[in-house]
């Protein structure tokens, strides 16, 4: 139960769907209420797929690519603290690949339900080098199921909010909105430094 509560307070700090809210919100502004109800499982379902398939393929990329454990950890630590920084600074929406060409992108509607929705903006980089670093330290059968739990609650919750898009915004309003991600924000900066430093201590050791 332990894995499940770290791996889900983690992954929902590093995908931070608060802060998508109000991006929700504003690339589905002329969708009906089925239509947004509809987009919210199909992004759901797309971060779920995403995240499990990271959580157990990405060890045999490593493998292949010859990188190590603490090489990853270094590198997604980089990555999530990075995300975290955009998060306080505000800059949420211009490092998750909102760009011009995405926003031009989005008259298919169906389409935005993967990009970019579901990957950049909530499963990017840093969730994914998190599930890689993690099953690498919780490979039993045990810890496995409990993680795969955790991904999977994680893609419900995240379904749930995104379906409630217009109540949240409506309720936090954009300052509260800011300053909820701001909060996460720190968390995930937190989280990063967190891998960064057990990264150079395994390296120590091994020296």
């Amino acid at each position: 139960m332990e894995i499940f509560i770290i791996l889900f307070g983690a992954l929902f700090s590093v995908l931070n769907p608060i802060g998508t809210v109000p991006i929700f919100v504003s690339l589905t502004q002329d969708f009906t209420k089925k239509e947004r109800s509809n987009l919210s499982i199909r992004t759901a379902i797309n971060v779920f797929i995403i995240l499990i398939i990271s959580f157990f393929i990405g060890q045999y990329v490593l493998s292949f690519f010859g990188i190590t454990i603490s090489a990853l950890r270094i590198a997604g630590g980089i990555i999530i603290a990075s995300s975290g920084f955009s998060l306080l600074n505000g800059n949420f929406t211009k490092n998750r690949g909102i760009n011009k060409k995405v926003e031009e992108d989005i008259s298919t509607r169906n389409a935005i339900a993967l990009t970019p929705l579901a990957m950049p903006m909530l499963a990017g980089p840093g969730s994914i080098s998190l599930l890689i670093a993690f099953y690498q330290e919780h490979n039993s059968t045990q810890e496995i199921l409990f993680a795969s739990l955790s991904i999977l609650v994680v893609s419900i919750v995240i379904f749930f909010i995104l379906r409630s898009a217009d109540y949240i915004a409506r309720i936090l309003g954009a300052s509260g909105i800011v300053a909820v991600s701001r909060i996460i924000g720190f968390l995930t900066i937190s989280i990063g430094i967190q891998y960064i430093i057990s990264a150079i201590l395994s390296i120590i050791r091994g020296i």
